[in-house]
């Protein structure tokens, strides 16, 4: 059997703590969305996580070939697949009797089975939500800038609409296959929310937005929509935000549209064949009776 270790700082309170919270989360929670903890250990100057072995590596290996310049590029229908597992584990994570707010929401934390089924991992940075009554829990500021909430970078108040916040981002590294921070690009661009997002909702500029080696794979409409779930879950106010439970079922609206698109497609297809095929019998009966 194959496994991943992870091995944490065990002389910074940091690491300590990061390990503390994998084991407390992944040790209690199960679905098919997050990764499973299969063992641990702390011994002196040890602190080793061990999972399931994830053989397609992360989102961002994908998206950005990090690693691999020879990666092949993923598929329109794969990116939404991806996404949907993903979304379906935060909203596990969300809905638990203990509601867990996950914090640092990314591609490099989204990991890809053999079939690409996302699991969502590292829960170093997860916090219990709110308690019964309060909006939010107030913590220390920490995450990856360019994915954390602006409420949570501004207040230091976590919500759990602010992983929304996070999805939304990754979402939109998904559909135009750009970095969300990449001090490479010009001035203006190099944070991918506020450069694209003004644009989104713009139906000639969006093709401009999606990434170049998934062209010809989607319908307008599923861009569309996928580009109007993306600036749902981008609204500065949190309480303006979709839950993840609905981004799931826009997602899967998304991915059922695709679906009806390559059924009508394989209809046409099938009618045409059989409407040549009908003519040409016809034209052999004319020639016959000649």
């Amino acid at each position: 059997m194959v496994v991943a270790i992870k091995k944490l700082n065990s002389e910074s309170t940091q690491g300590f703590q990061e390990w503390q919270s994998e084991v407390n989360f992944l040790g209690r929670l199960s679905h098919p969305n997050l990764v499973k903890l299969l063992g641990y250990c702390w011994d002196d100057d040890e602190l080793l996580l061990v999972y399931e072995f994830m053989p397609k590596g992360s989102l961002e290996n994908h998206l950005f070939r990090t690693g691999n310049p020879n990666i092949e590029p993923l598929s329109w229908n794969t990116r939404i697949k991806i996404a949907i597992g993903a979304a379906r584990g935060l909203a596990f994570l969300h809905a638990s009797e203990k509601q867990v707010i996950y914090r640092d929401f990314k591609a490099s934390n989204i990991l890809l089975d053999g079939n690409y089924n996302a699991k969502i991992s590292d829960f170093g940075l997860a916090k219990l939500g709110p308690a019964v009554g309060a909006s939010h829990v107030t913590t220390r500021v920490m995450g990856t800038y360019g994915y954390a909430a602006p409420e949570y970078i501004a207040t230091g108040h976590l919500y759990v609409k602010s992983d929304v916040y996070g999805f939304g981002v990754v979402l939109l590294e998904m559909m135009s296959g750009l970095r969300a921070l990449d001090t490479k690009r010009p001035t203006g661009q190099q944070n991918l929310v506020e450069w694209v997002k003004p644009n989104l909702s713009n139906k000639r500029k969006l093709k401009t937005i999606m990434d170049a080696r998934i062209d010809g794979q989607y319908s307008q409409k599923a861009a569309q929509q996928a580009a109007q779930l993306t600036l749902k879950c981008l609204e500065p106010d949190p309480k303006n935000r979709p839950s993840m439970k609905e981004v799931v079922e826009a997602l899967e609206a998304i991915e059922s549209m695709q679906d009806k698109s390559k059924e009508s497609k394989n209809r046409g297809s099938h009618s045409s064949a059989a409407s040549k095929s009908h003519h040409h019998s016809r034209q052999r009966v004319s020639k016959a009776k000649v």
